[in-house]
């Protein structure tokens, strides 16, 4: 299973850094794991977008999701589509199709006639555990200010998991024991006062991460103003295994004995 990073900051884009974006690919499968502002670009260098076999969307906040119109707009408009090429597989929050339609259209009028069913299949995420051809995914509910899920994709003995944005809960907890990569939100270095229901500090996701056993810890979604050092520096007080800031291109081979390669 591999891991590559297009786009890592969190809620807004940093320097060179564009928002959330993940490309996994394991067996033959290339899942898109969210797609925030500017990360379209790096996932054009890494496949062409129609060889995807499935898009997952943690949430419908812009930076998890904003490159969803310029996905939508090469799907339907490209020249040339594989003859192959059927509806993509979107699995995403219920009300995605209307969100997602809504921020792809440029008036009123176009939104009335825009079917976004006629290119992606949307299927509504809830607790529980899907497939995407030999990959399994199992979704759990996270804490955070909107609707929001978590996702442990796995192929054999390998998982992966990713937090999308909460702050730290038993739930996420189940779903990342003993995986092999915590790809965890550590918005920000631990302070006090801040809102609740937002994201987990550096630290908070060692925890997790030691609480969980996972084999290495991954952070991610780091705001372009926090002291990404001083995260990277707080994760490592709780957990003792591998942990890595989150670097546009960065590629993980999703075993605990294995490094990141930076492309």
């Amino acid at each position: 299973m591999q891991l590559t990073v297009l786009g890592c900051s969190g809620s807004a884009p940093g320097p060179d850094l564009p928002t959330s974006g993940y490309l996994v690919e394991v067996a033959g499968v290339r899942i898109a794991v969210e797609l925030g502002g500017g990360v379209f670009g790096a996932l054009q260098r890494r496949c062409d977008p129609f060889t995807l076999d499935a898009v997952l969307l943690s949430h419908l906040h812009l930076d998890h999701c904003a490159d969803f119109s310029a996905l939508t707009t090469y799907l339907r408009a490209h020249p040339a589509p594989p003859a192959s090429f059927g509806r993509l597989p979107v699995f995403a929050p219920p009300h995605a199709p209307d969100r997602l339609a809504a921020a792809h259209a440029a008036s009123e009028e176009e939104l009335a006639t825009l079917r976004l069913a006629d290119t992606f299949d949307f299927v509504p995420l809830a607790a529980g555990t899907f497939h995407v051809g030999p990959v399994t995914v199992e979704v759990a509910a996270m804490r955070h200010i909107c609707e929001a899920y978590a996702f442990r994709i796995s192929h054999g003995d390998t998982s992966l998991v990713f937090t999308g944005d909460t702050v730290p809960c038993p739930e996420l907890v189940a779903l990342a024991r003993g995986a092999d990569l915590l790809l965890a939100d550590a918005a920000w270095r631990e302070q006090a006062g801040r809102a609740n229901y937002l994201h987990m500090s550096g630290r908070e996701t060692s925890v997790v991460a030691t609480e969980a056993g996972v084999g290495r810890l991954v952070l991610t979604h780091v705001l372009p103003w926090s002291d990404r050092d001083g995260v990277l520096a707080d994760a490592t007080e709780a957990f003792a295994g591998p942990v890595n800031l989150a670097r546009p291109g960065d590629v993980y081979q999703v075993r605990v004995t294995q490094e990141a390669d930076t492309a």
